[in-house]
């Protein structure tokens, strides 16, 4: 059983609120939940084409049940009351070795966590037209993956970390995502104090001192300190006021930590109200969702407490910046819910591949967001960008990983040969496999969904995985 600090609990008793009844009891002797959200972009048996609706409802298979090759509901578990996407399972299998999860069919989050989509799709309900969102602190990715399929078809996703190995993990899942939309920026907020007026949503999930994950973690637990808290209180309001600039007149700001005191919450929307002028927002979520609310000052603010829901702690606010309606007038202007035009389209993706450009790949972008882009690269450092379909091999080129995550690939530019799980594994841990298949390019399917690239040769098939994704695992 987990012990928490003294400290901690004198902490959480002088909040004198009847919102934290239980929550103590709650973190030292309950379990975490273990819950998973589906890919809304991967969610039907065929491959959809390059724009199609997200909308619908996944029916993959459960996770642990073999596949026959015919649609199947899910759910092993119960579903996430305020995602349609989210399921609990009943217990934690070994997502390392599913290969579902490195096709990028779903990703394993905390539930409370998956609360983000239903924030978005409630703030631009009765729109469509695409948007520009950031999520300036986002790896490793979950709430970045979870606005992409929030948000209207067609919107640009830009996800900035700070620390470089954290970088480096988003990429890799946003990649695994699919979704051609994303730019992935790596350093100090700072940076965009350069980008005036430019996201109509702006996502701040700040560091924090990690209260709500102490289920989780029990370093969360014994770095646990009043000083922390101070000194995280101090950084939000730095990173927040670094973003603030960059939202336009009348844009969101979402704001959320994983910890429970008011000094990382409340205040600093206080903060934001008082010194930035940021108009709180209220949501109104359903009571039977149990979701907190606050437990200090008169702006609404909203809680997920373990003991009182199904997931670990999570603050969230969203304020308005301005008395600005552009973004409404924007959303009811027509435009935005057609195909989405790239810089590929699909005529040409066989031939981009096979004769990628000379700047070194070739890639798939929404056209309309290029301007924006440009931007981005001379103001901050870019380090991804849209989907890379070809990478130089040698003397010539062979087709990128990402082309065959990417939600509108077209199924059949290259031969195709379905895998088991065995086989499937052994691919995933970059070892030899040998495949039934025309000799050259060929693209390995798992469970009727791509899984990646092979080079058969014959008598053996080099594997194309990419080398740092490798499961190291046995």
């Amino acid at each position: 059983m987990m012990k928490l600090k003294e400290e901690f609990k004198e902490m959480i008793a002088g909040c004198r609120t009847g919102e934290f009844d239980g929550l103590v009891e709650a973190l030292e002797t309950t379990a975490p939940d273990v819950s998973i959200r589906w890919n809304r972009g991967k969610a039907v048996q065929e491959p959809a084409p390059l724009g199609h609706p997200r909308d619908g409802r996944p029916e993959p298979a459960p996770l642990g049940h073999p596949r026959d090759g015919r649609p199947r509901p899910a759910p092993l578990g119960r579903p996430v009351p305020w995602e349609a996407a989210g399921e609990y399972l009943e217990e934690r299998p070994a997502f390392t070795l599913d290969p579902r999860m490195h096709q990028g069919r779903y990703y394993v989050q905390d539930a409370s966590s998956m609360i983000i989509g239903e924030v978005i799709r409630r703030l631009v309900a009765g729109g469509d037209r695409p948007l520009a969102y950031l999520d300036a602190c986002a790896a490793p990715g979950g709430k970045t993956t979870a606005a992409i399929d929030a948000l209207p078809e067609g919107s640009l996703v830009v996800a900035n970390e700070y620390v470089p190995k954290r970088a480096a993990i988003l990429e890799e899942n946003l990649t695994k995502w699919g979704y051609e939309g994303t730019v992935v920026s790596r350093g100090d907020t700072a940076r965009f104090r350069r980008l005036p007026e430019v996201f109509d949503i702006v996502a701040v999930d700040a560091p924090c001192s990690g209260e709500g994950m102490m289920r989780k973690d029990e370093e969360a637990a014994r770095q646990w300190s009043p000083a922390l808290v101070e000194e995280c209180a101090e950084r939000q309001r730095e990173i927040l006021g670094n973003v603030w600039g960059s939202l336009r007149d009348g844009g969101y700001l979402i704001y959320s930590t994983c910890t429970f005191n008011p000094v990382e919450n409340e205040r600093v929307v206080a903060w934001l109200r008082d010194e930035l002028g940021a108009a709180p927002v209220a949501l109104d979520f359903p009571e039977e969702w149990g979701i907190a609310r606050e437990i200090e000052g008169t702006a609404p603010c909203y809680r997920f407490l373990p003991g009182r829901v199904r997931g670990e702690g999570l603050f969230l606010a969203v304020l308005r910046k301005g008395e600005s309606t552009e973004i409404e007038r924007n959303r009811e202007d027509g435009r935005g819910r057609g195909r989405p035009r790239s810089l590929l389209d699909d005529e040409r993706l066989m031939r981009a591949v096979q004769e990628p450009a000379r700047q070194g790949c070739a890639r798939v972008f929404p056209e309309r967001w290029l301007p924006l882009l440009k931007e981005l690269q001379r103001e901050l450092k870019v380090t991804h960008w849209g989907v890379e379909t070809a990478v130089p091999k040698g003397k010539g080129w062979i087709p990128s990983h990402a082309l065959a995550m990417w939600r509108g690939y077209q199924r059949g530019t290259y031969p195709e040969v379905e895998v088991d799980e065995a086989t499937a594994l052994q691919y995933l841990r970059r070892e030899a496999v040998t495949v039934d298949a025309p000799r050259g390019i060929v693209l390995l399917i798992f469970d009727g969904w791509p899984l990646g690239w092979v080079n058969n040769l014959g008598n053996r098939a080099n594997n194309l995985y990419p080398q740092d994704w490798r499961i190291r695992n046995l």
